[in-house]
């Protein structure tokens, strides 16, 4: 095993850095409520701006939200290292989900600066937009308009429960950039995340060697029957919206399982209406994602699933409507980047493991464009997106240290 480096990143000052963030939109059962361009998703977004100013960063944003903070290299020509992730959260999320990538890579500004390094290449850390996509219903929105998944009046079009668009939140806390939300050429993005499962824990290893992520399909349904009196109405005149949607849902789980532990699907939203304890519902509306290492099952999910719910609805005498939101394929990641992670892991003496990202992330789009890698720190009990979200300070010490090596490695390479 290679020596450790001696250039350490300060993990007591990182720590810190999260439990202050954790402020903004603290909960009272620990967690935090930051949602996206909510006014307190503009104070995170303010303190961000403040503490990259404060190191030295120069800091734009672009129009949709997306902020990228700039450390100049020594050679202006080189393409930037990229770095980062998000700042807002869940409903009910927790301290790190994102929060820990971007304040890592703020870390990692802060220890070059210290050592006074300068790397060869320019480094960026980011924040991106509306990776939750609990507010508006679209997931990696500011990533996805950046490397050009889908359009910048798609996304400013997207409206939340209360009818207002991504453009009006925007506009409303101040943070429509003046810079096109569009790819620029990048030499690699690396990104730092809790791994929000239970693996790495469960092994006792200390890094995730993130290897790809594995491929998704979400859809909206809308179950639509009659709404009618809850006394009055015997059952063979019944048109149960929630009945049709309860056995659309336990489809969901039954088609889930049947892929064994690599399965995944998931109902995590449900509208019911007219919501009222003596009327039968007329409309049920919910989420439905799958997901899958393997693209050819989501494939198979993707032609099976809209069938059998068919039946389903039928069979109930309701009728169901199926939007499809977004479809990820499985997306690898780069070899010499994910190489550059794993050396970093051996040099520094922690226990590591290759895993395959279960979860979405930003960095699912950037690669699309940049050679990409990611870095996953365990989090308690696998627990994410919920108020008791928990990691270990040397956990998140550890993480950021790889992070730094394998950003300097990359910053530094010759071409």
């Amino acid at each position: 095993m290679q020596t450790p480096t001696n250039k350490r990143i300060d993990g007591r000052r990182l720590w810190d850095s999260l439990m202050d963030m954790a402020q903004i939109g603290a909960t009272p059962k620990g967690g935090v409520r930051r949602l996206t361009l909510t006014d307190i998703d503009r104070q995170g977004r303010d303190r961000f701006t403040a503490l990259c100013e404060a190191a030295g960063l120069t800091v734009r944003v672009d129009t949709v939200g997306n902020m990228f903070a700039r450390r100049e290299g020594r050679d202006p020509g080189r393409k930037p290292v990229l770095f980062g992730s998000h700042l807002d959260s869940q409903p009910s999320g927790g301290k790190f989900d994102g929060a820990l990538g971007v304040l890592a890579g703020l870390e990692v500004m802060r220890t070059l600066n210290e050592m006074e390094i300068v790397t060869a290449a320019p480094l960026e850390l980011v924040n991106w937009t509306d990776e939750e996509g609990s507010r508006f219903g679209h997931s990696l929105m500011g990533s996805g308009v950046w490397a050009g998944v889908f359009g910048e009046d798609q996304a400013m079009a997207l409206t939340d429960p209360e009818g207002v668009t991504v453009g009006e939140a925007l506009d409303g806390i101040g943070y429509r950039g003046p810079e096109k939300a569009a790819a620029f050429p990048a030499d690699a993005y690396f990104e730092l995340h809790i791994e929000q499962g239970p693996i790495l824990e469960r092994e006792g290893a200390a890094i995730g060697i993130v290897t790809g992520a594995q491929s998704q399909i979400w859809y909206d349904a809308t179950v639509t029957g009659q709404d009618s009196h809850a006394g009055t109405t015997p059952p063979a005149a019944r048109r149960d919206a929630l009945v049709g949607a309860a056995r659309i849902i336990d489809l969901v789980d039954r088609m889930m399982r049947a892929r064994g532990e690599q399965g995944r699907g998931t109902v995590g939203q449900l509208f019911v209406s007219p919501n009222s304890r003596n009327v039968i519902p007329g409309e049920v509306r919910f989420s439905v994602e799958f997901r899958h290492p393997e693209d050819a099952e989501i494939d198979r999910l993707a032609v099976q699933f809209p069938r059998e719910a068919g039946f389903v609805a039928r069979d109930c005498g309701v009728r169901l409507a199926l939007d499809t939101l977004f479809r990820i394929p499985a997306q690898p990641f780069d070899p010499d980047c994910v190489d550059l992670v794993r050396q970093a892991a051996a040099r520094l003496g922690h226990p590591a493991r290759e895993i395959v990202s279960g979860a979405g992330h930003d960095a699912v789009y950037v690669a699309r464009h940049v050679p990409t890698a990611m870095i996953f720190t365990p989090c308690k009990d696998g627990l994410s997106h919920n108020e008791a979200e928990s990691m270990q300070p040397h956990e998140a010490e550890a993480g950021c240290q790889v992070l730094f090596e394998a950003v300097l490695a990359r910053a530094n390479r010759p071409l």
